[in-house]
């Protein structure tokens, strides 16, 4: 395994990159670079559905400047893990038990040994669903985490209300393995700027499709009928009232004004009944804050600066 170098996406100086071993035998990808100077202490990444850490190397850079030491990895199932079905491009998962695995894997080999503490999560979508879940667990790895359009509940699927009980029942039939009805092996990541969901940057979009065309590994489609069977799981636990008392851990939840994959009005709901935890919402951001244009990203790590110790002013 390798990371993904090319000239509008440049690996960041004194990358580590390895490969983990999962007690369920999956092979995962992961990354880390040293501080820079000082000792302000580690940033995790987690990344979304379909997302890899080619695609966070801008962040890596921010973070660096900002006296961090950064630690990410690929999700199996997507990136440069291993894939989960013969088909490649299927976004796959049984339970989202699974990513858990990976987290703690990840946690107990790379970050806890090799990197500076104090700790901190920055997570994106369905990476932030999974830091929540591992939260409400009980782990408390993080000082303090910011979590980015984090999947409470999704917005783009018609007829919301009776699809759960509609992919369960698919499930049942046999169907787990197969794309979502009306998914396919597309990566939208790498297709046409004009109508994607997740950033109103042309550039930025254009750096994700390039790294995919340098390594076309790189690439997903839809997800699978047992992925949103997985994932409909998690909502319903987010969904029940009791559940954000079991969340003691600092958190920041950033909200996208113009999000089209989750509900904003979901997040801002949930952000309102944690016990220590804030919430913002970055007005006009599509669903990826962390890779839209600088108008938005100087307001996401406004808060970020405001929110994680050790930060200076930027």
């Amino acid at each position: 395994m390798k990371l993904v170098s090319i000239p509008a996406n440049p690996v960041p100086e004194g990358a580590v990159m390895g490969v983990l071993k999962t007690r369920d035998g999956v092979s995962i990808r992961f990354a880390r670079w040293p501080q820079p100077s000082g000792r302000r202490g580690t940033v995790c990444i987690f990344q979304g559905r379909t997302e890899f850490i080619e695609k966070y190397f801008e962040v890596v850079r921010d973070l660096n400047a900002r006296g961090f030491a950064v630690a990410t990895l690929d999700w199996r199932g997507q990136g440069l893990s291993d894939r989960l079905l013969r088909h490649p491009r299927k976004g796959h998962i049984s339970n989202f038990a699974k990513y858990g695995i990976d987290l703690e894997t990840f946690m107990r080999e790379v970050v806890l040994p090799d990197c500076p503490p104090p700790l901190f999560g920055l997570a994106n979508s369905m990476g932030a669903a999974v830091l929540i879940r591992a939260s409400a667990q009980g782990h408390r790895w993080f000082e303090r985490s910011v979590l980015c359009a984090p999947m409470i509940k999704l917005t783009s699927i018609p007829l919301l209300p009776i699809v759960p009980a509609f992919i369960r029942t698919m499930r049942m039939a046999g169907l787990g393995s197969a794309f979502v009805p009306g998914g396919g092996p597309a990566c939208k990541a790498a297709g046409s700027f004009l109508d994607n969901p997740v950033t109103s940057d042309p550039i930025r979009h254009a750096r994700t499709a390039a790294i995919i065309e340098a390594e076309p590994a790189l690439a997903l489609g839809a997800p699978t009928i047992a992925w949103l069977d997985s994932a409909f799981r998690v909502m319903a636990e987010f969904a029940n009232p009791a559940f954000p008392a079991k969340l003691r851990q600092p958190m920041l939840i950033i909200a996208c004004g113009r999000d089209q994959l989750v509900s904003t009005a979901a997040i801002e709901d949930f952000g309102s009944r944690l016990r220590v935890s804030s919430h913002l919402v970055v007005p006009g951001s599509k669903h990826e804050v962390m890779m839209e244009q600088d108008l938005f990203r100087n307001q996401f790590w406004a808060a970020f600066d405001a929110f994680v110790p050790g930060t200076p002013a930027f």
